[in-house]
């Protein structure tokens, strides 16, 4: 737990040095030319899909863009240490609205194994998604079997929002992983489900002249599951 506090406390700082650095008026010209995109969040709850999945948590994330090609990685990692997620991802998007890619989902916590045994802490999907005007549509499908993830392959999930402003409404419905009646069991089921419904209201908090806090706030329903979410947070 200590060696996981230390590292913890350094992705902290790395990126609030990051942050510092970039709101230099040399570092947000440079940053409009550069592929590169650094970001951290906060959130007061890690809901997924309609699933919680951990309380307060910090997000770290990077990415690469150029040409419609978006490679990343993304993290979040809970505030008391009992959760941990690394997640990578490419995808390319073509300039009439359709996106494809894939997503490597690693969940360290609920395995015994390291980082390269893929046979149970990661969960690889394929991510197809299509964006017209304000609408959104993307359908997922893990390819793999995790134990970790709790999939045995094959779950599908599949999403419609809508965005407008600086609100978004979203529908999303699954099976597989995102519908195991109890998480502790590695065997999903094939219950196919309405899972997550709601809206996001993003905010901008004008710290300096140059500078907006972006925060944003959820309310998640899973019907499913009959769980309800309110979810607050904000970037760096």
């Amino acid at each position: 737990m200590l060696r996981f506090n230390h590292f913890y406390k350094a992705i902290i700082l790395v990126f609030l040095n990051i942050f510092i650095f970039c709101q230099s008026p040399k570092a947000q010209e440079n940053e409009k030319q550069s592929p590169f995109d650094v970001k951290l969040d906060f959130v007061s709850t890690y809901v997924w899909r309609g699933t919680m999945y951990s309380g307060p948590s910090v997000q770290p994330s990077a990415s690469f863009e150029s040409k419609g090609f978006k490679a990343g990685a993304w993290a979040s990692v809970d505030f008391i240490g009992t959760y941990f997620e690394a997640d990578l991802y490419v995808l390319y998007t073509f300039n009439f609205g359709l996106s494809i890619g894939a997503t490597d989902y690693y969940y360290p916590f609920y395995s015994y194994t390291d980082y390269t045994d893929s046979t149970g802490s990661h969960a690889y999907e394929i991510n197809l998604g299509y964006t017209i005007k304000n609408v959104s549509l993307s359908a997922n499908y893990v390819i793999n079997e995790a134990g970790a993830a709790g999939s045995m392959g094959g779950d599908i999930y599949a999403e419609i929002k809508y965005s407008f402003k600086f609100v978004s409404l979203f529908a999303g419905a699954g099976n597989g992983w995102l519908t195991v009646e109890d998480q502790g069991e590695p065997e999903a089921n094939d219950k196919f489900g309405l899972l997550n419904i709601g809206t996001t209201i993003t905010k901008g908090i004008r710290i300096t002249d140059q500078f907006q806090l972006p925060i944003f706030g959820s309310l998640i329903w899973n019907p499913f599951a009959g769980h309800f979410y309110i979810v607050a947070g904000f970037s760096l």
